[in-house]
């Protein structure tokens, strides 16, 4: 088999497994091993307690503030956590997910705007303008471009990752277990590890191109028959990966954001960030 072959097959099979279904396109530039990493993403649930190569926390976080970043402000901070005892608190807190404590690295990415807050103050200038809720969806925006860097990053050395959303559902104890000062908000975390082959991971299809590709204007009628082929494709992945999932994709998303219960204690975020010192206005 020849280089380009066998660059030809890994592109197919790895395309065929994003969606689910055979997935056929012209592409008129050279394959490379970037595109191989990201297309190989599959979030890693079980880890080995090997612990990471001496510097790998530092380039991955050189890799992390290659992101891009509105106007140069870097409104975000991370906290590396490697504690077993704080991980195991913080595991507690995000429905005691076992992941969290096997892996060896826990990055919480923070949406940070203390930090111009201080140097504001330093100036002796104001920062009314942290006050507004466009500065909180910089910071968010900024803190998960850096996260995604690094988790690429990370899979491209051979590690695992997966986010930890369920570190929103209990946002000012995690605020307090890190010791984060106002204005400062963890908005997800990353773990980072060996991934134990005894316990391997698919990769997970994604919707149709079609639904969520529009091309000059957005369209929501015509999604729905793409959709059913992909809820067909979601409960066969469902049963070949033996997950506890009832119904199909629409109905698990459905499920999802059936009420304010259902957002896992998130329904009060706004209040729990107005505590943690954002205005939001």
């Amino acid at each position: 088999m020849t280089l380009i072959e066998d660059i030809s097959l890994t592109q197919a099979k790895l395309l065929h497994q994003r969606y689910g279904t055979a997935f056929d396109f012209a592409f008129d530039n050279a394959w490379n091993t970037s595109l191989t990493t990201l297309l190989s993403h599959r979030s890693i649930r079980a880890y080995l307690t090997k612990p990471l190569p001496t510097g790998t926390l530092e380039l991955l976080i050189a890799a992390a503030q290659s992101a891009s970043t509105s106007s140069n402000l870097q409104t975000w901070s991370v906290v590396a956590v490697e504690d077993a005892r704080r991980k195991q608190r913080l595991a507690d807190l995000a429905n005691g997910q076992l992941h969290i404590r096997q892996a060896p690295l826990l990055l919480v990415w923070l949406a940070d705007l203390a930090r111009l807050a201080q140097i504001a103050q330093q100036q002796g200038l104001p920062a009314a303008g942290l006050d507004y809720l466009e500065m909180f969806l910089m910071a968010a925006i900024d803190a998960s471009l850096a996260a995604q860097n690094v988790a690429i990053a990370a899979e491209s050395l051979g590690l695992g990752t997966v986010y930890i959303g369920a570190l929103r559902n209990q946002p000012e104890e995690v605020a307090a277990e890190l010791g984060l000062p106002p204005h400062v908000f963890a908005v997800f975390g990353l773990c980072i590890g060996y991934p134990d082959s005894a316990k391997p991971a698919a990769i997970k299809p994604r919707l149709p191109q079609s639904v969520v590709l529009h091309r000059e204007q957005y369209s929501l009628e015509s999604q729905t028959a793409a959709i059913a082929d992909y809820n067909e494709i979601m409960q066969a992945f469902y049963t070949q990966q033996n997950m506890d999932v009832v119904g199909d994709w629409s109905q698990h998303s459905s499920d999802r954001i059936a009420s304010p219960e259902a957002l896992r204690n998130r329904s009060r975020l706004r209040s729990i960030l107005n505590n943690l010192g954002f205005a939001l206005r």
